[in-house]
């Protein structure tokens, strides 16, 4: 499991919980920022709790409005559709954009201790779809979301930042905002194959990906695709080949339903290596660690081999990409 906590300095009972009950890794939010050395301090005190100087710490720092940490402690980026603008006008000058957006928030991210961002958005909106994806995509077509979505992916490896994909198999069609809803897609398993699952399906060789709360009524009308082990084994492990390490979204958001066990348990069940739990919610986390066992076999493996793709940092030198990726921007203004 992944886990957050409530405030921006770890209590003593969420010290000792995360002591006693081991998660994998974690994740910040907002609520867990105020400054330099606080955020630093924070997650420091994580890995320390639980023993594990190299345990994964997350953040959603996509750019845009999902964006966690602002000025002063990093600059406010544009969103994806911004760079996706360019690439429509310049390819060449897209892509290269691209790459310095995961780049430059590698540097940003490896100062306070981050290890993943949960970034590319790989999702394809389409006409009349909810905005809860909109201009979070870097284009309304697959080739331009591979393109972008593996440059930026590179961008952060090569600042020694893991990558996430998201929301797989897409969440582009989806009617509703899955934080607030649980979304159904009618569209046919031929639509989804010729646009949605394309994306994932290209970038299938990156490390972690995470789940998108959506029911594809195509292919199992009951259950989204976190919960759906037809979803996960047929498209996700099957038919989109990705082998990595397989997250939930959140399972506190209202697409889900059932109490916090139940939700865990199904996630599992499902085929899901890991649980993410975000809002820090000391009963919430219990629950799902009650039902959460020991990272162990295929999921085990993943994990490993998820942390084993992370490499040092290159030479970039951070002012020169900052100010290109700056030119790129007024290009396009």
């Amino acid at each position: 499991m992944i886990l957050g906590a409530a405030g921006t300095r770890l209590s003593a009972d969420e010290t000792a919980f995360f002591r006693d009950e081991r998660p994998w890794g974690f994740i910040l939010f907002a609520r867990n920022i105020a400054e330099a050395e606080q955020v630093r301090d924070l997650v420091a005190a994580m890995r320390e709790a639980i023993g594990r100087p190299d345990a994964p710490v997350f953040v959603d720092q996509e750019g845009g409005r999902v964006q966690r940490l602002r000025p002063p402690l990093a600059p406010d980026y544009p969103n994806a559709a911004s760079i996706g603008a360019l690439y429509e006008h310049d390819r060449k000058a897209g892509s290269r954009a691209a790459w310095l957006f995961g780049r430059l928030h590698a540097f940003d991210l490896a100062r306070y201790g981050f290890s993943v961002d949960c970034l590319p958005v790989l999702d394809v909106p389409v006409a009349g779809a909810h905005d809860v994806i909109g201009n979070r995509a870097f284009g309304n077509d697959p080739d331009t979301v591979i393109a972008l979505g593996r440059a930026a992916a590179d961008g952060l490896i090569a600042g020694g930042i893991l990558p996430v994909m998201k929301h797989v198999p897409g969440h582009g069609r989806a009617g509703a905002d899955s934080h607030k809803a649980l979304p159904h897609v009618d569209a046919s398993l031929e639509d989804l194959r010729a646009q949605d699952f394309i994306p994932f399906k290209a970038l299938s060789g990156l490390p972690m990906a995470m789940t998108a709360h959506v029911v594809y009524a195509a292919i199992d009308p009951d259950n989204p695709s976190t919960t759906s082990r037809r979803v996960i084994e047929d498209i996700i492990r099957g038919e989109i080949g990705f082998d990595g390490l397989l997250m939930s979204d959140d399972v506190s958001m209202n697409a889900l339903s059932g109490d916090f066990g139940s939700r865990t348990r199904a996630i599992l069940a499902a085929g899901c290596d890991l649980v993410l739990h975000c809002n820090g919610s000391m009963e919430e986390m219990r629950a799902v660690a009650r039902n959460a066992p020991e990272l162990s076999g295929k999921s085990a493996a993943r994990a490993l081999a998820a942390l084993a793709a992370r490499k040092a940092a290159d030479d970039t030198n951070e002012a020169e990409a900052r100010a290109e990726f700056g030119g790129f921007l007024e290009s396009v203004a």
